[in-house]
C-alpha cells in the first residue's frame, strides 16, 4: 500500500479509499461508557468510517438479498454440502489412503473427478444437462 501525504490516503491495487477517524473528547463521565466501548479507562471511543466501503457493503447486501442472490446462495449450499455428503456416504470415503501432500491431492482429485462423472451421468439420465440452477418450488 502506498501512502499519499497530500490527500492523507492509502492506495491499494489501484483502489482509493478515504477513511475518516472519529474520537470522543472525553468518555470518563459518560453513564453509557460500559455499553459503548471496551476501551480501557483513560481511552475514548474511536470510530473509523469509510464512505466507499459503506457504499460497497450496501451494494453487497442488496445483491445477496435480491432474487438472484438468494438463488445463488441456495444453490451454492446445495452443491457444496451435497458433494461432501455423497463422497463420504455414497462413496464410503472416510479417510485418505495415501500420505503426503501430492498423493493426497491426487487422491482427492480422483474422488472429485468420479463425483463429477456421476453427477453428469445422472443429469443426462434425467434430461437436465442444460439446467444450472434449482429453483424453489412453491406448493
Amino acid at each position: 500500500m502506498s501512502y499519499d501525504p497530500k490527500s492523507d490516503t492509502f492506495t491499494c491495487a489501484g483502489f482509493k479509499s478515504e477513511i475518516r477517524n472519529y474520537e470522543c473528547e472525553d468518555c470518563s463521565a459518560c453513564s453509557l461508557r460500559n455499553q459503548c466501548t471496551k476501551a480501557k479507562a483513560g481511552n475514548n471511543k474511536k470510530i473509523s468510517f469509510s464512505s466507499d466501503f459503506s457504499e460497497l457493503r450496501d451494494l453487497s447486501s442488496r445483491n445477496i438479498r435480491s432474487e438472484e442472490g438468494i438463488l445463488l446462495r441456495m444453490n451454492r449450499s446445495i452443491q457444496v454440502e451435497g458433494a461432501f455428503g455423497v463422497i463420504k456416504q455414497d462413496f464410503g470415503f472416510k479417510r485418505f489412503l495415501t500420505r503426503g501432500k501430492e498423493k493426497v491431492r491426487t487422491e482427492f482429485l480422483l474422488l472429485a473427478f468420479a463425483y463429477n462423472i456421476k453427477k453428469y451421468h445422472n443429469k443426462q439420465q434425467n434430461n437436465k444437462t442444460g439446467v444450472l440452477f434449482y429453483y424453489k418450488e412453491i406448493a
